[in-house]
């Protein structure tokens, strides 16, 4: 399977951003999906063995526990393809540094050198 095909579900890719944030028991991924899609217990469990086949994520036993976590070898693979495109938004994102640095620069002032100003030294008369 594609992994944008892995991805184009909805449940899987909120797996996936589940996972994201550290190391989940089966079971937690399953009531998570199950309030937020209405999906049972087995089907949560098929979606988790199709990102597990994919590349997309590993489990482990710890006792009768399952545990998943991400890997990201599927994700490599959505990487690669994006390489075409990275182009189209690294041009913008370089110019918004070079504005926003811009920006703090003319916010801190002239660059201070350390020195105090000369005090005017004529008397007024």
């Amino acid at each position: 399977m594609h992994a944008f095909d892995v991805l184009g579900d909805p449940v899987r890719r909120r797996i996936l951003e589940l996972l994201a944030e550290g190391e989940q028991p089966a079971g937690q991924v399953a009531a998570v999906v199950h309030a937020e899609f209405g999906i049972s217990q087995p089907a949560a469990s098929q979606h988790l063995k199709v990102l597990r086949e994919n590349g997309f994520a590993r489990v482990r036993a710890e006792g009768a526990r399952r545990l998943y976590a991400v890997d990201t070898t599927g994700l490599q693979e959505i990487d690669a393809w994006l390489t075409g495109f990275r182009r189209f938004w690294d041009q913008r994102l370089d110019a918004l540094a070079t504005e926003l640095a811009r920006g703090a620069r003319a916010r801190s002032g002239p660059a201070t050198t350390g020195t105090v100003p000369a005090a005017d030294t004529e008397e007024e008369t």
